[in-house]
């Protein structure tokens, strides 16, 4: 068996997020039934990380793995995305080692949370529409809080069967983007929700309701109710993952 990696990206708008689940389509489901069709087998994918519902990627990688060593990797590429529908599109695939993992490989993630101050119906679907004032200065005093911890159970769903609410976090700002503002987060591994929870707490930061102490003690007490509320999904978008090498064969 030859094991692939793929990169693709796709909108989340329709899709109840990566992870196949029963009475509702997944990204996940899309995709195996794709690659089972053009290559004739059937074909279980994995995914880098599972993206809630309504969540986008510009950036994501998935591994399949076929009985035929010598796939036309450029081939298949054409042939998936004339197969896939318009809010997937695959970019490339190469073969890789039998020991690298989409998932368990990744050394990190990077997502962005956009924000836009304008009623745009063409970025109603990808954008968070926000029309009060917001104080980014304080926003990234706080947002730089967040690498000097590493358990971010304030901001983790309840509930859920992760071993550990341990993460490393790496960068975390935010910047303006033309009339837009962006949230930019990097760590090892996130946990369910906690983008969306962390950059709702950090709305709360910057519309005055909350001050960069406040944010610390959010964090220390480890409490999910202490936080503010998540964000809506459609603003989120994974936009990178890194390995510790270049994944080739």
């Amino acid at each position: 068996m030859q094991r692939y990696f793929v990169q693709l990206c796709f909108k989340g708008t329709r899709f109840h997020g990566w992870q196949v689940q029963p009475d509702a389509l997944s990204v996940q489901e899309v995709m195996e039934g794709a690659f089972s069709t053009v290559l004739r087998e059937k074909i279980r994918v994995v995914g880098a990380g599972r993206t809630d519902t309504g969540v986008h990627a510009s950036f994501f990688i998935l591994h399949f793995e076929s009985e035929d060593e010598h796939i036309d990797t450029s081939r298949l590429a054409q042939q998936m995305n004339s197969l896939l529908p318009s809010d997937i599109a695959l970019q490339k695939i190469w073969k890789v080692r039998p020991e690298m993992h989409a998932r368990f490989s990744a050394v990190s993630r990077t997502y962005q949370y956009v924000i836009t101050p304008v009623k745009d119906p063409f970025v109603v679907e990808t954008a968070y529409y926000y029309r009060g004032p917001l104080d980014v200065t304080r926003m990234n005093e706080a947002a730089a809080i967040l690498p000097q911890y590493n358990d971010f159970t304030s901001f983790s769903r309840s509930h859920t069967d992760v071993k550990t609410n341990l993460c490393k976090i790496f960068i975390a700002s935010w910047h303006r983007e033309g009339t837009n503002l962006v949230f930019t987060i990097q760590a090892d591994r996130f946990l369910r929700n906690m983008v969306r929870a962390i950059t709702g707490t950090l709305l709360d930061v910057g519309k005055g309701k909350l001050s960069a102490v406040d944010f610390r003690k959010i964090i220390e007490v480890k409490n999910r109710s202490a936080a503010g509320a998540s964000v809506p999904a459609h603003g989120l978008f994974l936009t990178d993952i890194r390995y510790p090498e270049e994944c080739p064969e």
